[in-house]
């Protein structure tokens, strides 16, 4: 395919402005885009300069860039937010109500939308490399967009010149039937295809075709610090036990990572780690920059994804070099990637960062003292839940060390006890596989950092004053420490 068939048939060609115009005002518009990236730029900007106010519900696949989740919120447009907050305008909006926003786990979302769970879904709109009347070819994220489709009763369609067509090489393109009557996803490897290049739909649904050429606003990871490195090589040592002593790791290991800047720093772990001979594969819901990396040094024997959540330098790269990269990267939809059936076929070990966890073991990943959101949970539910091994990371302390990320409760609860077996800081490793809440907290507080451990022992053996199964001292278990958390 060249670039002469980015276009092919007889199709509804117009400005983003006209496309726009078929909007309807109070429509629900699901779009693409995953991890930043994929996601349509031209007509979300020719509404929010338009003169017409709009109140729309948007649901995308994940984090998009600002045509979305700023100028739509700038210009009064969008009203309701589902399932990320990919901006700090979407972020300070949510937080102060001005728009409504509704958190998400990332799995389900695409059959949440086909099941009619969100409402009639008015227009989809979608990017791609290429449209054909009754077909399109997304661009570097897959995310819900096959189940949008499906679901919408109209399809706005935007055609990215910047995105090499030769992005359908990495595509497995496979969206199970609803249940009741969906069939076993017949994956057999983490790496393995199943599916097809292309979305097909009916034609019946294509509205507009608008071409073009605007990149999308990619991640921009800080540097490691020197608590990212000591929590990475932590972690190392972790996986380089685990493998010796899981059975399930003899063959290989599947691991996942959580997207942003630890999760970025923590993928460059597998380089160094001894994990015997074992073969090493990614199996997640976002390529990073630091994926790429292993991918060129050989440490990887493959990565299965639904987004190339990567760097303006990794996008470039990964572009320049894409024939190369198609034989051991695909990308699948969200169903797909994150879900449950294959993330416990294939014995992941899931990493993701958080924002707090507590004595016993609840995981905060996402509001900032329990109110105030910051994007939301992601996929890191879809893992957590179903991970053979679940790896929470993060440091011990924000703030240069005036407030502790171990703490008697979090706030607000986003992964519980149940679902977290190991937590890694930089102060060390706490396994809580087989732990009783009593003895979590003795492995916790050891993970702590050195500043709050007296303060955490003195809370659990106020707690232990009123018994019970997990000892709390509920009078000052939320009031302890004050928290004023930095976001990742």
């Amino acid at each position: 395919m060249n670039e002469r068939s980015r276009f092919e048939g007889s199709l509804p060609e117009m400005s983003a402005e006209a496309a726009a115009e078929q909007i309807p005002d109070d429509a629900t518009v699901v779009t693409s885009g995953f991890g930043s990236v994929g996601y349509p730029k031209a007509v979300p900007l020719a509404i929010a300069d338009s003169d017409k106010q709009r109140s729309l519900t948007v649901i995308t696949g994940g984090s998009v860039g600002e045509e979305i989740d700023t100028k739509l919120i700038e210009s009064g447009d969008m009203t309701r937010r589902f399932p990320y907050l990919g901006t700090q305008t979407a972020r300070d909006a949510a937080n102060a109500g001005e728009i409504e926003f509704h958190d998400r786990n990332i799995s389900q979302l695409a059959d949440e939308v086909r099941s009619g769970q969100f409402g009639s879904i008015d227009v989809a709109l979608v990017e791609a490399v290429a449209v054909g009347e009754d077909w399109l070819i997304p661009g570097p994220c897959l995310g819900q967009t096959p189940g949008y489709v499906e679901a919408a009763d109209e399809l706005i369609v935007e055609v990215n010149r910047s995105q090499p067509i030769d992005l359908r090489l990495i595509h497995d393109i496979y969206c199970p039937s609803l249940p009741p009557h969906r069939e076993p996803i017949p994956l057999d490897s983490p790496i393995g295809r199943i599916g097809k290049e292309h979305i097909s739909f009916d034609p019946d649904k294509l509205t507009a075709v608008v071409e073009t050429d605007r990149r999308d606003s990619t991640y921009n990871f800080r540097d490691p610090t020197e608590t990212d490195r000591t929590i990475a090589a932590n972690l190392g040592a972790f996986l380089s036990d685990e493998t010796d002593r899981n059975p399930a790791l003899a063959e290989s290991v599947r691991i996942q990572f959580g997207v942003g800047s630890l999760g970025n720093a923590l993928s460059g772990t597998l380089a160094d780690i001894d994990i015997g001979d074992s073969e090493l594969v990614y199996y997640g819901e976002v390529i990073q920059d630091g994926i790429l990396d292993l991918l060129d040094e050989g440490r990887l024997a493959g990565a299965s994804a639904t987004s190339l959540a990567l760097t303006q330098e990794g996008q470039d790269r990964f572009i320049a070099n894409i024939e190369e990269y198609s034989d051991d990267v695909v990308l699948r939809p969200s169903l797909i990637s994150n879900g449950a059936e294959l993330i416990e076929r294939f014995g992941v070990i899931a990493v993701n960062s958080a924002l707090e966890v507590d004595i016993y073991g609840h995981i905060n990943s996402t509001h900032i003292d329990g109110t105030h959101v910051i994007n939301g949970v992601g996929g890191s539910g879809d893992f957590n839940r179903n991970a053979l091994v679940t790896v929470a990371a993060l440091p011990s302390s924000a703030r240069d060390g005036d407030i502790s990320r171990v703490v008697p409760m979090v706030p607000h609860v986003d992964h519980t006890e149940h679902d977290i077996d190991v937590v890694v800081t930089e102060q060390g490793v706490a396994d809580l596989r087989g732990r009783s809440p009593r003895e979590k907290a003795d492995e916790l507080i050891s993970v702590a950092h050195p500043s709050f451990r007296d303060k955490l022992c003195n809370y659990v053996e106020r707690g232990q004053q009123y018994g019970g199964h997990v000892p709390q001292a509920l009078e000052t278990s939320l009031s302890w420490p004050q928290r004023r958390q930095q976001s990742e």
